[in-house]
């Protein structure tokens, strides 16, 4: 039997929960667009169609804008595109280390098979974010489903 004020505490703990994974999320996204900002122009001389350097700042955007999604919008379509950013750039880093996939249409050949800091940094930056929000996005149910107050409210 639950008393009147266990749904709530119940609420409460979840949502502190729910914004852990937000700031870890944000600041695994956020480190993530700055290592990529930072090393762009170091990776400008890699070229194809498009520069390695230009890829590092798209990165850099999105995870920027994954951030600001993640953390203002709160809405699953923004933790989505979080979680995609940060899954994407993880595999294409992991990818670019381990396998010499070689250039391929406008991509440049971005093969560097050595583990650097900065590597190192976004990988856990990233895997830390495809973390959080893999548990976020799979926490989320609507509020009729938890029994509280916010039941039919778009979550």
């Amino acid at each position: 039997m639950t008393t009147p004020g266990t749904n709530g505490r119940r609420y409460r703990r979840r949502a502190v929960v729910r914004g852990v994974l937000r700031v870890l999320a944000a600041a695994g996204l956020a480190v993530d667009a700055a290592v990529h900002a930072r090393l762009a122009g170091q990776y400008d001389a890699v070229t194809a169609s498009v520069s390695e350097g230009d890829l590092f700042r798209v990165e850099a955007a999105a995870a920027s804008l994954a951030v600001l999604l993640v953390l203002l919008w709160r809405h699953r379509i923004g933790d989505a595109f979080a979680w995609l950013v940060a899954a994407g750039g993880l595999a294409a880093l992991l990818l670019y280390r381990y396998v010499d996939v070689g250039a391929h249409g406008p991509l440049p050949d971005m093969y560097e098979p050595v583990w650097s800091t900065d590597k190192l940094t976004a990988v856990w930056a990233q895997a830390v974010a495809v973390l959080a929000l893999t548990a976020l996005l799979a926490s989320r149910r609507t509020g009729r489903e938890r029994g509280t107050p916010t039941a039919g409210r778009a979550q």
